[in-house]
């Protein structure tokens, strides 16, 4: 569909009544459309296209953040979160004088420690951002829990923003029974390009929003001395948007309809998951992270090995046709609450197969079995903190 667009219908869209124009503008409505019906939006004037996740978290930090947060307003976050869920609201925080306050982890489950959130929450909470699933531990946060606590304990006006990276291409997401107010997610891990995200908004919300950025497209009228504004969306999308990404978005979400839904993938990725898991717990020398057998998780498994470093891991494991993670994954709190520099990772999708986690379980072994011989571990500790990982 990416090529096939600068085939067949190359041109800006919302701009030419030509033939290419309109039919580039149809293909691209047609993938806000895709995304609207994929995460049960009430209208497609919801969705607002972003270059990926981070932009949509920096969106709403921006503009709503900067127009409603003030000294002394709390905001939580939690030390689970990737850095594009952290820094926008450090930025905001420093910015307004605003106190950012961060959930810890639950040691006994690898999960958001819930009762420390129930703590957190008062009425100067007018922000929680959070993760839906943890891009490390894999854990699922009870978001049907945050909300009503956030609901009832938070300021009224306090808004929750999700980020869902994690969950919108592995799980059905349906916000309107998630009762959140923002969400994002990017179009890379969900068979879409790169560079292209979304981010759903309640529509009275993104309407009562300044824009992030000035330009064509966002306006309503322009005159020398002030301008008014779109309605959402196009007041978020200014200037020439990424109309090929978009358009290989929404074919994405259209092929992962046809081999059966969102539910199905989710089905299967959690039992991939939970084998996964099974098999990694035979494996001597590692100790996994996150929530243990037995609990609903994503499909992703991150471990650390005393004797091998997880960059050698990545390496060797490569060598091999074996590809996995290693770093801190954009997470650098989170390794640090739990004790490591780093870790290593294996991800799943609805590709993956039984037999290709037994494929990394065997060449796992024996590459920490050869590694772990030669002592590739000892390095002191100034070495381990200065380490720079494949991030």
């Amino acid at each position: 569909s990416h090529e096939t667009y600068y085939q067949t219908s190359n041109s800006n869209v919302h701009r030419g009544a030509h033939y290419l124009s309109r039919e580039a503008t149809a293909q691209y409505e047609k993938a806000r459309d895709a995304i609207a019906n994929l995460v049960n939006s009430h209208s497609r004037n919801e969705i607002v296209f972003t270059s990926g996740a981070t932009e949509a978290i920096n969106l709403v930090a921006s503009t709503y953040g900067r127009a409603n947060i003030q000294s002394g307003d709390e905001i939580i976050i939690s030390e689970l979160e990737h850095h594009s869920n952290i820094v926008p609201w450090q930025i905001l925080a420093e910015e307004k004088g605003a106190i950012l306050r961060f959930v810890p982890v639950d040691p006994t489950n690898g999960c958001l420690d819930m009762k420390a959130f129930q703590s957190l929450l008062n009425p100067n909470t007018k922000i929680v951002s959070l993760q839906h699933v943890s891009n490390v531990l894999g854990c699922i946060n009870p978001i049907h829990d945050i909300v009503q606590l956030t609901r009832s304990s938070a300021s009224k006006d306090c808004k929750i923003l999700l980020d869902a990276c994690q969950s919108v291409p592995h799980m059905k997401v349906n916000v309107q029974q998630l009762g959140v107010d923002f969400l994002a997610a990017s179009g890379h891990k969900m068979c879409g390009p790169t560079g292209i995200g979304f981010l759903w908004g309640k529509e009275d919300i993104l309407n009562s929003m300044p824009p992030y950025m000035g330009g064509g497209e966002m306006i309503d009228e322009v005159y020398t001395t002030h301008s008014t504004f779109a309605k959402a969306p196009a007041r978020f999308e200014a200037g020439t948007p990424a109309i090929a990404q978009s358009v290989g978005l929404g074919a994405a979400i259209q092929y992962l309809n046809d081999i059966g839904g969102m539910e199905r993938i989710e089905k299967y990725e959690h039992e991939l998951a939970d084998y996964l898991l099974r098999r990694m717990t035979e494996v001597e020398g590692i100790q996994v992270l996150g929530p243990p057998v037995g609990t609903p998780r994503g499909a992703t498994v991150s471990f650390v090995c005393d004797k091998v470093h997880a960059s050698d891991l990545g390496t060797f494991l490569d060598m091999e046709g074996v590809a996995i993670r290693a770093g801190h994954h954009c997470c650098q709190p989170l390794h640090r609450s739990l004790g490591y520099s780093h870790s290593a990772r294996a991800s799943l999708y609805f590709y993956n197969t039984k037999e290709e986690i037994d494929r990394f379980i065997e060449v796992l072994e024996d590459t920490i079995k050869f590694l772990g011989g030669i002592g590739t571990s000892d390095l002191d500790d100034d070495d381990e903190d200065d380490f720079v990982p494949f991030i």
